[in-house]
């Protein structure tokens, strides 16, 4: 009888110690479940200016950061500096591909730095200090201003460097948008630094994409335009030779709102990936398919980042 009692009394507990084990199985997947949602990747507002690398880098940065997670809102294209600046700082969005001189010069109102590595490590530690903006690692493009005309007309008149539109630039018809125009590394400040003035009624302000096509149907003689431009090769055009080293140098990098940086700090190893990526000549390759070609913007940033094994 007590053999019998021990025995049946040692089942039931060995059955209750199984239940138990039992039950606290599900509260263990549970406890699993919630960290996941814990870690979800926040939405990133990714901006750019309005001309085509801008949008192609702009692309660039947004189809990386969605391969690794992220959600992305994209706020490409918007129109100019001072929009795109200020809509960092405030928040609006939170990162957008930048270029040292233009940070340098015209947002922080800095003399000019003509040694890449000076400049960049001068405009980050402003950035940190004024604005809590961090610039991660360089692209590998400097997209420096330039005067160019066509090679031919070039030739013709004389003109191979900056200094010789002084004497022999007064009758060009000049072609530029309104942001060089006004802006202090523009053309007021070149043509000072130079000594050369075009006449007033020979200016047109146009949209920085129809300076090319107003150069090539000589309706100007000579624009202003982007040392990366495709279309510099491709409509046979001259860069005149900034013989007084004016232009400051125009490294691109992203330039990331530090809060979500913070928040995100992988951000930098996923953007950092494009360090040294790009030469200048390959960012012409890159923006002459979408200007000459007709490509969308999207799709040759992500042909580029599938060519590097990124995406």
């Amino acid at each position: 009888m007590k053999k019998g009692l021990l025995t049946g009394i040692l089942a039931v507990s060995l059955v209750g110690t199984l239940l138990v084990g039992c039950g606290s199985t599900a509260p263990a997947k549970t406890e699993v479940a919630a960290p996941t949602e814990q870690v979800k990747k926040p939405t990133i507002k990714v901006g750019s200016k309005e001309f085509t690398e801008q949008r192609i880098l702009g692309e660039m940065m947004a189809f990386l950061l969605e391969k690794n997670g992220f959600t992305v809102d994209r706020k490409i294209g918007l129109n100019g500096t001072g929009v795109v600046s200020k809509a960092l700082q405030t928040g609006d969005i939170d990162l957008y591909a930048e270029y040292t001189g233009t940070g340098l010069v015209t947002i922080l109102k800095q003399p000019v730095i003509t040694n890449p590595d000076d400049c960049y490590n001068a405009v980050n530690k402003a950035y940190q200090e004024q604005y809590k903006l961090e610039w991660l690692k360089r692209f590998g493009i400097n997209n420096t201003y330039t005067l160019t005309m066509k090679a031919d007309k070039a030739k013709e008149l004389g003109i191979a460097t900056l200094s010789d539109l002084v004497t022999k630039g007064g009758n060009l018809k000049f072609g530029s948008d309104q942001e060089f125009l006004t802006r202090p590394d523009g053309y007021p400040a070149l043509s000072k630094a130079y000594g050369f003035v075009f006449k007033k009624e020979n200016i047109k302000s146009m949209d920085s994409g129809l300076v090319y096509q107003a150069v090539d149907t000589a309706q100007v003689d000579i624009i202003m335009g982007f040392a990366t431009d495709g279309r510099i090769k491709k409509l046979n055009l001259m860069n005149l030779k900034d013989d007084k080293n004016f232009f400051p140098v125009y490294d691109a990098a992203p330039v990331v709102r530090q809060e979500v940086l913070q928040k995100n700090p992988e951000i930098a190893d996923i953007l950092n990936k494009l360090e040294g990526k790009i030469s200048d000549v390959k960012m012409q390759e890159l923006n002459l398919q979408v200007d000459v070609d007709g490509k969308e913007p999207a799709a040759v940033a992500k042909d580029f980042l599938v060519s590097l094994g990124l995406y």
